[in-house]
């Protein structure tokens, strides 16, 4: 079986996935198309259904849930992972205009809700943002991935850690990013990649350098220490599976029902 697949060029995909696309473990029947996106592009094409399995923002699915459902393995889920707020160093005016990596991100829905003052956001290209807020072209900007440990080369300073503003309020780990799956595949496909990806999953912690050129052939930042930071960061045990709490909180931040 033939299956569309996008994800993320980000370390914490490539390494999840490596041994998918890579055809390191059985892959049970089933090929992969896969392409890689940014963030924002992923959340894109899942509002149209253009993939069969895809990772978006987990803030994503109330909009998606009529066409994708929630895979348990996969997640970017976690605690002292979140975006991080940023602005030059030393800058002290109002924080009118900001930079966020996409409309539907999760980045964007905590903003929302924890700065709701803050209405002016544009979206554009995560990997671009640190520039753009270190050039003056806006006041602020939401970090995520590999930016988020290097902002300070760019004489950026932290505003706010918005994923330990959530863990404070919620008393719950932040849910980043999911896999998702299209319904129209049946619950026997769903359940059969779960199952693969898990598999890949723990493939990846068990032969950790195995990945690492696929890695850096898609990274924006090719430092070893940036890259596994990034991986240890956002590649965890709710990755292997939500379990209870990591439905909790994808359910408090999205309203979905994702049990039963």
């Amino acid at each position: 079986m033939r299956l569309k697949l996008n994800i993320s060029p980000c370390p914490n995909d490539t390494f999840m996935f490596d041994a998918i696309v890579n055809r390191r473990i059985d892959l049970e029947g089933f090929e992969f198309d896969v392409e890689y996106l940014d963030i924002e592009q992923l959340n894109g094409e899942a509002l149209c259904r253009k993939a069969d399995i895809t990772k978006c923002s987990t803030a994503l699915l109330p909009y998606i849930w009529q066409h994708y459902s929630l895979l348990d393995s996969g997640s970017a889920l976690g605690r002292g992972n979140g975006p991080l707020l940023v602005r030059r160093s030393g800058d002290t005016t109002p924080i009118h205009h900001i930079a966020v990596p996409g409309l539907y991100t999760t980045a964007n829905s905590l903003i929302s809700r924890l700065f709701p003052s803050i209405m002016k956001r544009t979206p554009m290209l995560f990997s671009e943002i640190a520039e753009a807020v270190e050039y003056g072209r806006f006041d602020a900007g939401v970090l995520i991935h590999e930016g988020r440990f290097v902002y300070e080369r760019r004489n950026l300073e932290l505003v706010a850690d918005l994923g330990l503003e959530w863990e404070r309020r919620m008393q719950l780990p932040l849910p980043l990013g999911s896999i998702v799956v299209a319904r129209d595949l049946g619950s026997d496909v769903a359940e059969r990649f779960d199952r693969l990806l898990r598999r890949s999953i723990e493939y990846a912690f068990a032969n950790p350098d195995v990945s690492r050129e696929f890695i850096k052939v898609h990274a924006q930042e090719l430092e070893d220490s940036v890259i596994d930071s990034h991986i240890k960061l956002f590649v965890n045990d709710f990755s292997l599976s939500l379990g209870d709490e990591g439905h909790c909180a994808v359910e408090q931040l999205t309203g979905v029902k994702t049990r039963g």
